[in-house]
């Protein structure tokens, strides 16, 4: 197959603001022995992107972000189906932890990519696989969420929270929300929160009166202005899982903190290390791909974009104007 010398892409040369996302001409070699060439069919925005971009988590430069995405299978290097053995020409795969999927075409290690089923649309699947492989391992192996337990679920109208409020609710599981906006407490109940609290205000008093003897975990991705009222919301022994920046990084934490709410446990997870090896990978899309499949009414988007207005979705995105799931078209 000849191959296209360049991609389109948006590269990110300086980091910034949106402006900073400029498309360009990208060069393209062929696939090395153990990659394969997809072309995108579509991509995933997250808020990890915006961190990327603004260097609060450095990357060397210039670099193409995005982590998520779905493509057509155009070529494979020699050794790929030592990893994909039923791998073929035309196929729909998908990866939801490579950066560079800011682009119309790309090679990609076949040890990051997991052939689609059918019935799981591409745009949908494009950005509920970085969401969805971190729901996995939050509710199932960095705290094994059980049957009646209530949990807390800050950022409850965002994209993460729109596939990990229904599969805890399918657990039976007691779910509290937090939402930065009133108009977003709609958005968080029709996802399936049980009650829903502004995290602009003291929502620790709230819970409380609501289970008295705290909660076992919070699942925490706003950062700096949740943190310290998210620790009085946990029981002794209960688990704060802070995953994310939103308001900015949680910095000079007195550990003693966490012996004066009750011997608190503190984590601070990234899907990097929950999918290292290909079975941890394979295990939590297996867990994905079924939860997806028997409830499709998670699978909706709520803004597109053309991948070339990056930086209108990048604005969107950081000045919380969005809700759910935001997919880039190339």
């Amino acid at each position: 197959m000849n191959h296209n010398p360049t991609s389109k892409a948006i590269i990110l040369e300086h980091y910034g603001d949106a402006s900073h996302l400029l498309w360009k001409d990208s060069p393209l070699s062929p696939p090395l022995d153990h990659e394969v060439r997809i072309r995108h069919e579509a991509v995933g925005l997250n808020f990890i992107d915006i961190y990327q971009r603004n260097g609060l988590y450095p990357l060397p430069l210039p670099t193409i972000l995005g982590s998520e995405g779905v493509g057509i299978v155009l070529a494979c290097g020699k050794n790929v189906h030592k990893i994909l053995p039923d791998l073929s020409i035309g196929d729909r795969v998908a990866y939801g932890n490579d950066l560079g999927a800011y682009c119309e075409e790309r090679n990609i290690n076949a040890e990051k990519l997991l052939k689609l089923p059918d019935p799981i649309p591409s745009d949908t699947a494009a950005c509920l696989m970085l969401r969805g492989l971190t729901a996995e391992y939050l509710i199932h192996r960095t705290f094994q969420v059980k049957e009646h337990d209530t949990v807390l679920w800050h950022a409850a109208a965002g994209g993460l929270a729109q596939i990990a409020i229904p599969w805890l609710k399918s657990k039976n599981v007691t779910v509290i929300g937090t939402v930065g906006a009133e108009h977003k407490k709609e958005t968080a109940l029709a996802f399936g929160c049980d009650h829903v609290f502004s995290s602009r205000e003291s929502f620790s008093q709230k819970i409380r009166e609501l289970v008295p003897n705290g909660l076992p975990v919070v699942y925490d991705s706003i950062g700096a202005d949740s943190f310290e009222e998210s620790l009085k919301c946990l029981q002794p022994r209960g688990m704060m899982v802070s995953f994310g920046n939103a308001s900015g990084p949680v910095s000079n934490v007195n550990l003693g903190i966490l012996a004066s709410h009750g011997s608190l446990f503190l984590t601070r997870p990234t899907l990097a290390a929950y999918t290292a090896t290909r079975q941890e990978l394979e295990l939590s899309a297996s867990r994905l791909f079924n939860f997806l499949s028997s409830h499709p009414s998670v699978m909706k988007i709520h803004q597109r974009f053309s991948l070339r207005d990056v930086q209108t979705a990048h604005r969107a995105l950081e000045e919380r104007k969005t809700t759910g799931l935001t997919v880039l078209i190339p």
